[in-house]
């Protein structure tokens, strides 16, 4: 067991789904595992393993915000060996031409967290996706005819931000969406080198609020996402 995890060795797969919120990892052992057996509910971090199309495939949520995902992420690949993590939450579109319920694959991630200059303070230390998971997702998300959307995201600090304007202008400079867990994952797939990829559906739209979606569609209704991450993690297995 880690300090946040209370699997035992073995338990866990070496490719992982995380979705920020626990009950959708839940839905997804639920609806898209076969045979699943919860391993983790410590803090009610809901955590499964089971099988998708014959593999051994886990979920597990990790919480809102970079210090959260980057706790369990980090537990996972050190403690548990995980070697495939891919993110599947929800984002804010700042781009006008990104709306909801697309996909955003994120090639990078921009942040205003301190954690990755906290350790490079002289660097603007960029985060990027594993580039074999992002073109394998790419590519399975265009085949089954998803809206998909590929570049940079911020990753930020702040849900409820003083100065919302400061980060529709990255939406101008082609910044896709905001959300706040992928600059950690990639700075943890960095430093262990594993492989990580941030998959995202758009809930919000900053542009037109109109768009915006309830808690429970969040949570149950997203399924694109988890069809990609999942086809992504067994991609040529």
């Amino acid at each position: 067991m880690s300090i946040h995890i209370s699997a035992e060795k073995g338990q866990i797969a070496d490719k992982i789904l995380l979705p920020g919120d626990p009950l959708r990892a839940k839905f997804i052992a639920e609806n898209f595992l076969e045979d699943s057996v919860c391993f983790n509910e410590i803090r009610n971090m809901f955590g499964y393993t089971g099988t998708y199309k014959g593999h051994k495939v886990s979920v597990m949520g990790t919480g809102m915000g970079m210090p959260s995902i980057h706790i369990y992420a980090r537990e996972l690949i050190v403690d548990y060996g995980v070697k495939k993590l891919i993110r599947v939450g929800t984002a804010g579109a700042i781009d006008p031409d990104v709306h909801v319920r697309d996909l955003v694959l994120a090639q990078a991630a921009a942040t205003n967290s301190n954690m990755i200059r906290n350790d490079f303070p002289e660097f603007d230390f960029p985060q990027i996706a594993d580039f074999e998971l992002l073109d394998k997702a790419y590519h399975i998300a265009k085949k089954y005819g998803m809206t998909t959307h590929v570049g940079n995201v911020l990753s930020t600090d702040v849900f409820y931000s003083n100065k919302p304007e400061r980060a529709m202008e990255l939406g101008k400079l082609g910044v896709k969406a905001i959300e706040m867990e992928a600059a950690a994952l990639y700075y943890l797939a960095t430093q262990h080198k594993v492989q990580a990829l941030g998959i995202m559906t758009i809930s919000d739209n900053l542009n037109d609020s109109s768009e915006d979606t309830s808690a429970e569609e969040r949570q149950t209704t997203f399924t694109d996402m988890m069809k990609v991450g999942l086809e992504t993690l067994i991609a040529n297995d």
